[in-house]
């Protein structure tokens, strides 16, 4: 198995790779954004074991999870954030493991908005391509995609620190391959043909 790691901040047009490289026969394909959303419910023990290291209750009066009452909980407070991602994460990566063991040899994507930014994460994944553009473009799509003002999208944006460094000019050594999703889709999807090629060469000889 070849982990292949997407990521990129708010805007910058990952998800959009992703449908690039699924277009291109590379479906194997770990959403772990949405995926961690679900495993506080289908991980058995998770939700209990994340209200007993918060002391807080995080369901209704029916037993159903309350996604808005985690993150009320962990949105200003640091620590409990820290407390929730040291139980998550270790479900997430045995999640995947399971999901890419259908795969053999073969490369499959695991897309993320922040591994950058977890340490629990370093040395995870063979390689490792963040999509990039421009803040300011960045700025414009995520207002326009998710229908929000500016300030808001930008109160998002500065949680991504990372990002928002490399995308001023900053390098991060665990970074294989940048792709700067700054023109058009054909564009794109040029870029996206090139960097795999540099990657891995025949990549597609490596499509499960």
């Amino acid at each position: 198995m070849i982990i292949l790691v997407v990521t990129g901040g708010i805007g910058s047009g990952k998800s959009e790779v992703c449908r690039i490289l699924a277009n291109k026969g590379l479906t194997a394909q770990y959403n772990a954004d949405s995926r961690v959303k679900e495993l506080y419910t289908s991980v058995p023990g998770l939700l209990e074991s994340i209200e007993q290291k918060l002391d807080c209750v995080l369901r209704d009066e029916c037993g159903q999870f309350v996604p808005q009452s985690l993150a009320k909980k962990i949105f200003s407070d640091r620590q409990a954030l820290e407390i929730v991602e040291s139980l998550v994460f270790p479900a997430l990566v045995k999640d995947f493991r399971g999901f890419a063991q259908g795969f053999g040899d073969g490369i499959v994507v695991f897309e993320s908005a922040t591994i950058l930014e977890k340490p629990q994460f370093d040395g995870f994944g063979d390689k490792v391509i963040l999509v990039d553009a421009p803040l300011e473009v960045r700025l414009e799509r995520a207002c326009q995609r998710d229908n929000a003002d500016r300030e808001a999208v930008k109160a998002r944006m500065s949680n991504q620190k990372l990002m928002n460094v490399i995308s001023e000019g900053e390098t991060d050594s665990r970074i294989d391959a940048v792709i700067i999703n700054d023109d058009t889709i054909e564009i794109l999807e040029e870029r996206v043909e090139k960097t795999m090629s540099d990657l891995f060469g025949d990549w597609r000889k490596d499509i499960v």
